[in-house]
């Protein structure tokens, strides 16, 4: 398994080779190798052995039959998620993969609540794995089970009531990425993940989603602000300097109003650095 998963780009993936390096597990060369978009990989070693893994869909895409029902229940009771390893179309193994929580993950969703944001979690493990994790992190909403073209799609259907944002660092997370109205992925995501985002995140800190939302806020309001000192000064000094005014007593000289355009300029300038405080 890890052999072929070493192949893949995907965290899990990722997880099952570092386990075997740990292990000191010699990994065998891979015949062929090809990514089931949704579902998992499929791998022909030298001597000719097929192997899939992936989740349960992959299985009943390929007519393998699911045994070992009781070990699968144990395992999503423990909240983990499940890899189907089948060689030759005959299930072989079952492997929990359980996602281990960020510390600050918690807290990063009560901050986006206080926004009134509205948090999803979308993901395309089982209901009762989602739903475990979902309910440890504080996300009351869940669209679990989904293919990455299904991902698109509720992405679409939440786009209908507003701005939505994308966070995602997989493979199985890049057009869903590409579909929001912002995507945002990580330094340590996949590459697609980060080529179809539009913000990435340089670690793995997930406050910095906080952070992107206020400076993006504090951006919008500094932009208006900009917009009036620029407007005000050349609504006011240049009719003034033009005479339009001049029948009510009202003239200036045009060296003033064009001293009011430098300082239009430079006001415009330091009220835009204020960002960086």
């Amino acid at each position: 398994v890890a052999s072929i998963e070493n192949k893949s780009e995907h965290p899990i993936a990722r997880a099952i080779v570092k386990k075997a390096q740990e292990e000191k597990i010699e990994l065998e060369e891979i015949k062929e190798f090809k990514a089931i978009p949704g579902f998992g990989v499929e791998g022909i070693t030298k001597k000719g052995e097929k192997y899939l893994i992936g989740n349960k869909k992959l299985m009943v895409e390929n007519n393998i039959k699911i045994s070992n029902e009781q070990d699968e229940k144990d395992l999503v009771n423990q909240g983990n998620s499940i890899l189907f390893v089948s060689l030759n179309n005959e299930l072989i193994a079952l492997i929990g993969v359980k996602d281990i929580l960020k510390e600050n993950v918690v807290d990063v969703i009560k901050k986006l609540k206080n926004r009134n944001i509205d948090i999803v979690m979308l993901t395309g493990d089982n209901e009762k794995t989602a739903d475990i994790i979902a309910k440890e992190i504080g996300i009351n909403k869940v669209i679990s089970n989904v293919t990455p073209k299904e991902k698109s799609e509720q992405i679409k259907k939440l786009k209908t009531n507003g701005l939505v944002m994308m966070c995602g660092d997989g493979i199985n997370d890049s057009v869903s990425l590409v579909t929001a109205d912002i995507g945002v992925s990580v330094s340590s995501g996949t590459d697609i993940a980060m080529d179809s985002s539009q913000v990435v995140l340089m670690n793995d800190n997930l406050e910095k989603i906080d952070d992107l939302i206020d400076i993006s806020r504090k951006t919008i309001r500094n932009i208006k602000q900009n917009l009036f000192w620029a407007f005000f000064y050349n609504i006011c000094m240049i009719p003034i300097a033009c005479g339009v005014l001049q029948p009510l007593g009202i003239t200036m000289n045009p060296m003033i109003a064009a001293f009011a355009m430098t300082i239009s300029s430079l006001t415009v300038v330091l009220n835009a650095l204020r960002l960086r405080i």
